[in-house]
């Protein structure tokens, strides 16, 4: 038996928990993976495997006993806005449902300590200013609402059960693992980043640009993108701060800079020396015009501060990563 403490990481097989895991293993802790592979990859994986879904109880209750778990980060959730406009119920289901499952394990098993994976989404429309944990949450699509509903009941348990929980809001994740290993691999992918760039390498045929009429000075959307393995360090400071006793709280994790579409893929070009081909299409319902974090509470309490979310160290990463898992089809 590994002497270090055991962190249940759900999720943990996906594009941010696998970055997690990574950085949990580096700074001392056993990362145990609870994933059903639905979307995550059995090659990002780190540390032990449990092939499970968040709603079995059972198989929830004997790896709490057998790994002896210190505390969970919960990444384990569907997440794309388009998709919960289309098909809420299962993202009530997914989200919703299943944390209220895992909350119960991990009640049953004496385990009281969680740090969640939220998002920038439980804003909704928003000003142009950074925001803060205090902005008023308001989501408008049933993702950002199943997450928001989540970080209600966390505050809830926190009054009621003593149990302490941090909800990072994380707003655009991006880059990849510097050592290539790991980065952005999902079935359909529909963020910017590395749709853009699978539109490069001739993997997708139908990249758009949504939306060029936002009141913004470009007339695209504006997102604060930061980079993946600044989230994990994030999560791992959090996480310490629980095993001291800290209640935890809601933070943004973000660098307070936006960027819009086209400024993601002018960079894109500057990277990869080739114009990213795209045509414009309307608006996507759901997708708000400006989120930017301002994450000076994360920097006060946390003690986080991005290391790598320059617009340059994100695209250079994700590129790397995406040469690597995605050969190009034209040329």
């Amino acid at each position: 038996m590994s002497g270090r403490p055991a962190i249940l990481v759900t999720g943990g097989a996906g594009y941010i928990g696998s970055h997690c895991c990574r950085a949990l293993d580096a700074a001392g802790y056993l990362p145990v993976t609870y994933d059903n592979l639905s979307t995550g990859h059995r090659s990002f994986v780190t540390g032990a495997l449990v092939v499970g879904d968040i709603a079995d109880k059972a198989t929830l209750a004997r790896v709490f006993t057998e790994h002896d778990i210190k505390a969970v980060m919960h990444f384990a959730a569907s997440s794309l806005v388009g998709e919960s406009v289309a098909d809420p119920q299962k993202y009530y289901v997914n989200n919703l449902a299943g944390t209220l499952s895992l909350l119960a394990s991990m009640r049953e098993a004496g385990c009281h300590r969680l740090v969640f994976s939220s998002t920038g989404a439980v804003y909704g429309h928003a000003d142009s200013k950074a925001l803060r944990e205090d902005y008023a949450c308001a989501p408008i699509n049933p993702y950002g609402a199943s997450k928001w509903m989540i970080e209600r009941v966390l505050t809830d348990y926190r009054a009621a059960y003593d149990f302490n929980s941090f909800a990072l809001r994380y707003f655009n994740a991006s880059g990849a693992d510097p050592g290539g290993g790991i980065g952005e691999d999902r079935a359909v992918e529909t963020h910017l980043i590395p749709r853009a760039m699978m539109a490069l390498q001739g993997h997708v045929a139908d990249f758009a640009v949504y939306g060029d009429d936002y009141q913004t000075p470009d007339g695209t959307a504006i997102r604060d993108y930061i980079h993946v393995t600044d989230l994990a360090a994030a999560h791992v400071l959090a996480l310490k701060l629980l095993l001291e006793g800290h209640s935890g709280g809601a933070f943004n994790l973000g660098t307070g800079k936006g960027f819009s579409v086209r400024e993601i893929l002018a960079a894109i070009a500057a990277e990869t020396g080739r114009e990213v081909p795209h045509v414009v299409k309307p608006r996507r319902a759901g997708d708000p015009t400006y989120l930017v974090a301002d994450a000076s509470a994360a920097h006060a309490t946390l003690g986080f501060r991005p290391a790598d979310s320059d617009l340059k160290t994100v695209i250079r990463t994700a590129w790397a990563w995406h040469k690597k898992a995605h050969p190009l089809k034209n040329g």
